[in-house]
């Protein structure tokens, strides 16, 4: 039997992981992350609870990467620090894999792999790769052969039959697929609620084509580190226009040092300046490419318009290109860069308003139907994606004509069962959430997060109470500070050290002489004054000191 766990993705935008388990043998398909909400404080990243890894009969034998999206690879160190197996995976993504490995202090075995050439991760599984265009060159989807048949999975994909490195999705190779060869179809369902056809990268480097000429002075393009089609667009739409190229970013940096030595960026010499050489240009002649483009206080583009700062400065007379729509989430936060750089002077054009600056990575469900029209699968799963894109997705391989036994619509931790060529489900396996840090110190554990929360939303005032130790009397007056509070309740500090004063006179002197009782007294007295006269209830640390 081969046996399909989602550990994440089916059910979410990110967090792309896969396993695919066959005759004790176990492959993973990527090892992606999530971003944290906002209501997540302290949590830099979201990852996969890897325990059914670690749980199975069977070993991992080896990690397949579709692409180096961070939603694909994100997770991947953390992996490898629990077990070291083979990655195998095209040659930019495991450059920029490499990049991140190193940044964490992580070994790891890399194996780089070509489109259209078979190997062996295992003994039970023949892998072969095959081309997709995405919004990040190298990306590919694999076929996998098993006992009980051959898996497609797409990864991310769109077809453009023009991109910008001339590799489209290899619709052909599934086309020549034999019929009933596909034992299951897994598919991406990103843009599964979006009529129609993904426009073509081409439309944005025909925008950017137009727009950066037209600028009289600085132009600065906002856009996803990963999105390197783009960036060899405004490499040579500079050249073309006598300006010099600032990256500004240091995941920009990498990404683009990263795909110059793996041969997928061309950089003419003496086409990248520094901030310093770019402060002595004429703004006609300067483009600054920058991360931040969905309004992160910490990346480049924010960083450009603190006043406080040294260097390059959003001003009047720049026009700034933003190369992204918002993610889910970030819509706030990018109306309030755009704010930003229209009241420095900027002008600034958007997707919102200029749609050809962005098109999605992602196959809208014109492309989505062709994909299941060339593969013709027995079954099929959609992939990443809420709910809602994984329902939509469902519902128009139905209208292709597949039977609903033939379409599963699962979720993480799902177990799919295929044997003797059916498909069913086979019960549930532990899957999961880990909260990590980006230098990878731990996970963070749920009792904290609750803890941070409720600081958050209720503050906290400390106590402080001198007491001596021979007599057990009081030193002074209560301390009291206090932090995250209204400003009532910056009013019932000022006044609650004298009414704490009466309450702690009556406390037995059994209670005075016990610290964990004169400190859980502390607690409850310092509550009680609050609950007299504020509405909310800060979180309370008694502080004692004895004499």
């Amino acid at each position: 039997m081969l046996r399909v766990i989602p550990l994440g993705g089916l059910g979410e935008i990110g967090l792309n992981s896969m396993v695919f388990e066959c005759r004790d043998e176990l492959l993973l398909v990527d090892a992606g992350l999530l971003f944290p909400p906002p209501e997540l404080p302290g949590v830099e990243l979201i990852i996969p609870d890897f325990s059914y890894l670690r749980d199975a009969a069977a070993q991992l034998g080896a990690v397949l990467l579709t692409h180096a999206h961070e939603d694909h690879i994100g997770a991947l160190p953390f992996l490898l620090r629990e077990r070291m197996v083979p990655v195998y995976g095209t040659r930019l993504t495991l450059a920029l894999v490499a990049e991140r490995l190193d940044e964490m202090d992580v070994r790891a075995d890399l194996r780089e792999i070509l489109p259209g050439e078979p190997f062996h991760p295992t003994p039970v599984f023949e892998v072969e790769a095959f081309r997709v265009a995405h919004s990040i060159p190298d990306a590919v989807g694999f076929l996998l052969r098993t006992p009980e048949g051959t898996v497609v999975h797409t990864g991310d994909f769109k077809l453009d039959q023009t991109p910008l490195d001339a590799r489209p999705t290899d619709i052909g190779r599934l086309e020549a697929l034999a019929d009933g060869e596909a034992l299951c179809l897994f598919s991406d369902s990103t843009n599964a609620e979006v009529e129609g056809e993904t426009p073509p990268e081409r439309v944005v480097a025909e925008t950017l084509d137009r727009l950066i000429p037209e600028a009289g002075g600085r132009v600065l393009v906002g856009l996803f580190a990963s999105h390197l089609h783009r960036v060899q667009h405004v490499i040579q739409v500079c050249q073309r226009t006598g300006r010099r190229l600032v990256l500004a970013g240091r995941s920009l940096e990498r990404n683009v040092e990263a795909a110059r030595r793996a041969g997928r960026l061309e950089v003419p010499e003496g086409l990248l300046c520094s901030v310093e050489e770019a402060e002595r240009l004429l703004p006609h002649h300067l483009c600054v490419l920058a991360t931040g483009a969905q309004g992160e206080p910490r990346a480049a583009l924010s960083q450009l318009l603190q006043p406080e700062g040294e260097g390059l400065r959003i001003e009047r007379g720049d026009t700034v290109l933003l190369s992204s729509r918002p993610v889910p989430g970030n819509e706030r936060a990018v109306s309030t860069l755009i704010n930003a750089m229209l009241a420095a002077g900027a002008r600034v054009l958007h997707a919102g308003i200029e749609p050809g600056l962005h098109v999605s990575g992602h196959a809208a469900r014109g492309q989505q139907r062709r994909m299941l029209e060339a593969v013709r699968p027995r079954h099929f799963v959609p992939i990443h994606g809420e709910l809602r894109q994984l329902t939509a997705h469902l519902d128009l391989a139905r209208n292709t004509g597949l039977a609903a036994e033939q379409c599963l619509l699962a979720r993480d931790g799902d177990v799919l069962g295929f044997a003797r060529g059916q498909g069913a489900f086979w019960g549930k396996a532990r899957v999961g959430r880990v909260f990590e840090s980006r230098a990878g110190g731990g996970d963070i554990a749920p009792e904290a997060l609750s803890a941070r929360n409720r600081l958050a939303r209720s503050g906290v005032v400390a106590v402080a109470v001198t007491v001596a130790r021979d007599t057990g009397a009081y030193i002074g007056l209560p301390q009291l500070i206090g932090r995250g509070l209204t400003r009532d309740e910056e009013g019932v500090l000022a006044s609650a050290a004298l009414d704490l004063v009466p309450l702690l006179e009556e406390l037995s002197p059994a209670v005075r002489g016990d610290d964990a009782y004169l400190r859980e007294a502390m607690v409850r007295i310092t509550r009680q004054v609050f609950r007299e006269r504020a509405a909310r209830r800060p979180v309370i640390l008694p502080l004692l000191l004895r004499v």
